[in-house]
């Protein structure tokens, strides 16, 4: 029954992002007033001074003028404390000239792991899994990815379903398997019989079937 309880409260799909106020290298924040009008990817790695979240921390680093670019801030969480995280911040910059130039919210207490399920006790009962949460400007959660402690994410995409949410959002569109911005998109499906018709005799997309159709935008 508390392992039924536990699932239900994790996050999901569709829901809020939990409020919470932190510490962290950029100093303290509370969730619902950071990046005002902007989308947020936030996202845990197991620990400082691990090699792969090194690679993982500095891929963020390295494209974070491109997040800029797509109105989204990014901010990181590890189960360590704030003097840990400078200390890490300041060895990466110095060993590779990487700069995590992001808030990294210091998780001492686990407090924020716990409410966004980021702490699996399979995986670890005191490590983060390697979670990203896609949260749009109104603070509601639209997409969740989970990698275990041992795999590294892929940039690429984290990059390409940013942008097929942001495009779907702003052409009211659906995204085909392996969209990638260019591709053709999905007009969504007719819902009456009176659009069905009308989709069948509409030559401005290509259409395979009246539910599938795809458009140029």
């Amino acid at each position: 029954m508390e392992e039924q309880e536990k699932v239900t409260m994790m996050p999901r799909i569709g829901d809020q992002a939990p409020d919470f106020e932190a510490i962290t290298t950029k100093g303290p924040i509370k969730f619902s007033e950071f990046a005002k009008d902007k989308w947020v990817i936030l996202f845990s790695h197991p620990a400082d001074f691990t090699p792969v979240c090194t690679t993982e921390m500095s891929g963020f680093a390295e494209h974070k003028p491109l997040f800029d670019s797509l109105n989204t801030e990014l901010i990181g969480l590890s189960i360590d404390s704030i003097h840990a995280h400078l200390a890490w911040v300041n060895n990466v910059k110095e060993k590779t000239g990487v700069y995590f130039d992001f808030p990294i919210i210091a998780d001492l207490d686990m407090k924020v792991s716990k409410l966004y399920g980021m702490l699996q006790p399979n995986e670890s009962e005191t490590a983060a899994v390697r979670a990203v949460f896609f949260i749009d400007p109104a603070k509601k959660i639209r997409l969740i990815m989970y990698y275990p402690l041992n795999v590294g994410r892929n940039m690429d995409e984290i990059i390409r379903v940013l942008v097929a949410l942001q495009t779907s959002d702003k052409h009211g569109v659906a995204l085909p398997l392996n969209w990638k911005k260019g591709d053709k998109v999905i007009v969504p499906p007719p819902k009456t019989l009176e659009e069905m018709q009308q989709r069948l005799e509409d030559d401005s997309c290509e259409r395979i079937d009246f539910y599938l159709c795809k458009k140029e935008i």
